[in-house]
């Protein structure tokens, strides 16, 4: 038991928590929440089982090409033996149930909506028959509404405002660029292991200067906003700074691209820091 509960920790991807659980926790806050019950559970579902769905559909669908891919094993994805997929899938499964179930009463009509159309794309994502990673473009935006869609769902419940449009945006560009980046290392494995993706099909030249563009747009949004957003902001030159030396890379040497995909998941949490010292600042 302790074994199979510390792989599933694993696949669950621990250093990806904050990146699902912040958003909800930080957009119902600042919409006029409390730390109530509904934010305890929320917080809690989106910080473990939700990434234990997410993640592990993920490497049980994803299994084949994980196997041929060297970067795997590790915080950046699991690689277990077809034998322990019923557990993981099992344990995803009922271990979000019951969080849903209270989350979808304590909601409204449309908080409810949204936060079943996240789980949907979650799901899509990776499992046979839908395989939305495989679609160039829905791919990356489909892995940026895996992150910007609890925030959504913590903003409908308490109703949506014009102003928080920008930050919306902002942050699902960032997340589409953030995706597409993550595919360029993985363009060789995953081509021997004939999947697609928006950086298979593009290449990785187009690729980078996709994810460099759409990092300058979130940037300039977010810094656009007063003074807080252009605290914010500066996080965002880091990610275009983590890219830059990258636009001139080719198919082949795509892999080399791991290093900065590895200071970029270090850099989302000194990105959360200084969010949240900004959010404190802007409440007191």
């Amino acid at each position: 038991m302790i074994r199979a509960l510390k792989k599933l920790f694993l696949i669950s991807r621990p250093i990806s928590w904050p990146n699902t659980a912040f958003p909800f926790a930080a957009g119902y806050l600042i919409s006029g929440g409390s730390v109530d019950t509904l934010f305890i559970v929320a917080t809690f579902y989106f910080l473990i089982p939700y990434n234990l769905l997410m993640y592990g559909i993920n490497d049980v669908f994803d299994y084949e090409s994980d196997m041929q891919n060297p970067r795997k094993g590790g915080i950046e994805g699991a690689r277990e033996q077809k034998a322990f997929h019923p557990v993981i899938i099992w344990a995803a499964v009922t271990s979000n149930i019951p969080f849903v179930c209270y989350m979808l009463l304590a909601g409204t009509y449309v908080s409810g909506a949204i936060l079943l159309l996240t789980i949907f794309f979650v799901i899509a994502y990776s499992v046979a028959k839908l395989r939305f990673k495989e679609i160039p473009i829905l791919d990356s935006a489909t892995s940026s509404i895996h992150f910007v869609g609890p925030l959504i769902f913590a903003l409908s419940l308490f109703g949506f405002s014009i102003e928080q449009l920008p930050y919306v945006l902002a942050f699902f560009l960032w997340g589409m660029a953030s995706h597409a980046f993550g595919a360029i290392q993985d363009i060789i494995p995953d081509r021997e292991g004939k999947i697609s993706s928006i950086a298979t099909v593009f290449g990785a030249r187009r690729t980078v200067w996709f994810v460099f563009i759409l990092y300058a747009i979130s940037t300039v949004l977010i810094a656009s906003q007063g003074v807080p957003g252009l605290v914010v902001g500066c996080t965002g030159i880091l990610y275009m700074i983590n890219v830059l030396p990258y636009l001139s890379i080719d198919d082949t040497t795509s892999s080399r691209v791991n290093t900065a995909w590895r200071r970029f998941i270090w850099l989302n949490l000194f990105t959360g820091f200084v969010i949240t010292m900004t959010l404190i600042y802007v409440s007191v």
